[in-house]
Protein backbone atom coordinates (compact mmCIF):
# COMPACT_ATOMS: atom_id res chain seq x y z
CA UNK A 1 0.00 0.00 0.00
CA UNK A 2 1.19 3.52 -0.77
CA UNK A 3 0.02 6.97 0.22
CA UNK A 4 0.03 9.96 -2.13
CA UNK A 5 -0.42 13.68 -1.48
CA UNK A 6 -2.53 14.36 -4.58
CA UNK A 7 -2.76 18.10 -3.87
CA UNK A 8 1.01 18.36 -4.29
CA UNK A 9 0.45 17.43 -7.95
CA UNK A 10 -1.88 20.38 -8.61
CA UNK A 11 0.38 22.34 -10.97
CA UNK A 12 -0.76 24.51 -13.86
CA UNK A 13 0.84 25.95 -17.01
CA UNK A 14 -0.42 28.72 -19.25
CA UNK A 15 0.39 26.94 -22.54
CA UNK A 16 -1.50 23.63 -22.09
CA UNK A 17 -3.27 21.41 -19.62
CA UNK A 18 -0.99 19.57 -17.25
CA UNK A 19 -1.14 15.83 -16.60
CA UNK A 20 0.58 14.65 -13.42
CA UNK A 21 0.82 10.96 -12.62
CA UNK A 22 -0.11 10.02 -9.06
CA UNK A 23 0.60 6.32 -9.55
CA UNK A 24 0.31 3.54 -12.07
CA UNK A 25 0.31 -0.21 -12.10
CA UNK A 26 0.22 -2.76 -14.90
CA UNK A 27 -3.58 -2.60 -14.59
CA UNK A 28 -4.33 1.13 -14.44
CA UNK A 29 -3.02 4.66 -14.21
CA UNK A 30 -4.20 7.48 -11.97
CA UNK A 31 -3.44 11.07 -12.98
CA UNK A 32 -4.40 14.58 -11.99
CA UNK A 33 -5.28 16.89 -14.90
CA UNK A 34 -4.92 20.62 -14.17
CA UNK A 35 -6.66 22.93 -16.64
CA UNK A 36 -6.49 26.69 -16.82
CA UNK A 37 -9.53 28.47 -18.30
CA UNK A 38 -9.81 27.67 -22.01
CA UNK A 39 -7.64 24.54 -21.91
CA UNK A 40 -8.96 21.23 -23.19
CA UNK A 41 -8.21 17.64 -23.99
CA UNK A 42 -9.66 17.07 -27.45
CA UNK A 43 -12.07 14.15 -27.81
CA UNK A 44 -10.30 10.88 -28.53
CA UNK A 45 -10.89 7.18 -27.87
CA UNK A 46 -9.03 4.18 -26.45
CA UNK A 47 -10.02 0.90 -28.10
CA UNK A 48 -9.55 -1.38 -25.12
CA UNK A 49 -9.76 0.84 -22.04
CA UNK A 50 -12.29 2.43 -19.70
CA UNK A 51 -11.46 5.95 -18.51
CA UNK A 52 -13.07 8.31 -16.03
CA UNK A 53 -12.80 11.99 -15.18
CA UNK A 54 -13.73 12.94 -11.58
CA UNK A 55 -13.93 16.69 -10.90
CA UNK A 56 -12.05 17.72 -7.77
CA UNK A 57 -12.12 21.50 -8.27
CA UNK A 58 -13.70 23.90 -10.76
CA UNK A 59 -16.07 23.10 -13.62
CA UNK A 60 -15.52 21.42 -16.98
CA UNK A 61 -17.47 20.36 -20.03
CA UNK A 62 -17.10 16.63 -20.51
CA UNK A 63 -17.87 15.05 -23.86
CA UNK A 64 -18.72 11.36 -24.13
CA UNK A 65 -19.62 10.26 -27.64
CA UNK A 66 -22.03 12.88 -29.00
CA UNK A 67 -23.16 14.17 -25.57
CA UNK A 68 -21.60 17.07 -23.66
CA UNK A 69 -22.41 18.00 -20.06
CA UNK A 70 -21.06 20.47 -17.54
CA UNK A 71 -19.59 18.85 -14.43
CA UNK A 72 -18.58 20.31 -11.09
CA UNK A 73 -16.85 19.06 -7.94
CA UNK A 74 -17.87 15.55 -6.98
CA UNK A 75 -19.23 14.68 -10.42
CA UNK A 76 -17.81 11.99 -12.68
CA UNK A 77 -17.94 11.04 -16.36
CA UNK A 78 -16.64 7.73 -17.68
CA UNK A 79 -16.16 6.35 -21.16
CA UNK A 80 -16.50 2.76 -22.27
CA UNK A 81 -13.76 1.17 -24.39
CA UNK A 82 -13.78 2.75 -27.87
CA UNK A 83 -16.05 5.64 -26.85
CA UNK A 84 -14.86 9.14 -27.74
CA UNK A 85 -14.21 11.34 -24.69
CA UNK A 86 -12.65 14.69 -23.82
CA UNK A 87 -12.84 17.62 -21.41
CA UNK A 88 -12.72 21.39 -21.66
CA UNK A 89 -12.42 24.09 -19.03
CA UNK A 90 -14.89 26.64 -20.38
CA UNK A 91 -15.08 28.50 -17.06
CA UNK A 92 -13.09 31.45 -15.74
CA UNK A 93 -11.53 29.38 -12.94
CA UNK A 94 -8.95 26.61 -12.78
CA UNK A 95 -10.16 23.01 -12.85
CA UNK A 96 -8.59 19.87 -11.40
CA UNK A 97 -9.64 16.36 -12.39
CA UNK A 98 -8.74 12.92 -11.09
CA UNK A 99 -8.33 10.72 -14.18
CA UNK A 100 -8.12 6.94 -14.12
CA UNK A 101 -7.82 4.53 -17.04
CA UNK A 102 -7.78 0.75 -17.09
CA UNK A 103 -6.10 -1.19 -18.48
CA UNK A 104 -3.00 0.96 -18.47
CA UNK A 105 -2.00 1.67 -22.09
CA UNK A 106 1.57 2.38 -20.93
CA UNK A 107 1.98 -1.12 -19.51
CA UNK A 108 3.87 -3.63 -21.62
Amino acid sequence: MSFVDAKAAFRFAADKLQKHNLFETAHMFCDVYCLEPGQAQKPHAHAGATKFYFVLEGRVRATLGSETRELGPGELAWSAPGESHGVENASNERAVLLVVMSPNPNSK
